[in-house]
């Protein structure tokens, strides 16, 4: 039976690893085990695809449910099925689904990259604003203007990053590179 190459994990964190004298920066995620709770049909639901559940090992329940789109529909996996890091392999790239860091209100420099104002020629408080918001025609702000604002915490995908290490018996997967969101948030684990 070939398993389709998807989970859901918890980040753990970052660390480094030496692999031949060199030191690589890598993020913890512990992955699965995940059961299978519903398959989606093309004939039933128009579209395929298959649900997966985080099992919460503690209190042998499911924590969460997320569903994973295929192109075709799946035939090998049947509903109670459980996909664990064994789905994947040393070597295999990945792109990782999670919500972003939220950083609250932030002014320009900080949510856009603005450069500010220059540090001298008279100016007080002026360093880090916006500068001019509009011109003499149209005598309106025009829609779409990076302005300060929220940054509130949205999906963010990272594709093409490298398993580096499987760790089977403890369920933790080694991502080379860091992966959106706080420690202890949900990742998708997508196959590429």
């Amino acid at each position: 039976m070939v398993k389709p190459k998807f989970l859901l994990g918890e980040k753990i964190g970052m660390t480094q690893i030496f692999v031949d004298e060199k030191k690589i920066p890598v993020t913890v995620i512990k992955a699965g085990p995940c059961l299978v709770t519903g398959l989606r049909l093309k004939n039933n639901d128009k579209y395929s695809a298959i649900c997966l559940g985080l099992k919460d090992e503690k209190k042998d329940n499911i924590k969460l449910i997320r569903e994973f789109r295929t192109h075709e529909d799946p035939k090998d996996v049947k509903i109670g099925d459980v996909f664990d890091v064994t789905v994947f392999e040393k070597g295999d790239k990945v792109k990782i689904q999670g919500k972003r860091k939220a950083k609250g209100f932030a002014g320009v420099v900080k949510r856009h990259g603005f450069a500010g104002g220059p540090r001298t020629h008279g100016q007080e408080d002026r360093e880090r604003a916006p500068g001019s918001i509009g011109q003499r025609w149209p005598q309106r702000v025009r829609k779409g203007l990076r302005m300060a604002g929220r940054i509130a915490p949205l999906n963010v995908t990272v594709k093409n990053l490298e398993i580096v290490d499987i760790l089977p018996e403890e369920n933790l997967i080694l991502v080379k590179g860091s992966v959106p969101g706080p420690n202890k948030s949900i990742v998708k684990i997508i196959g590429e």
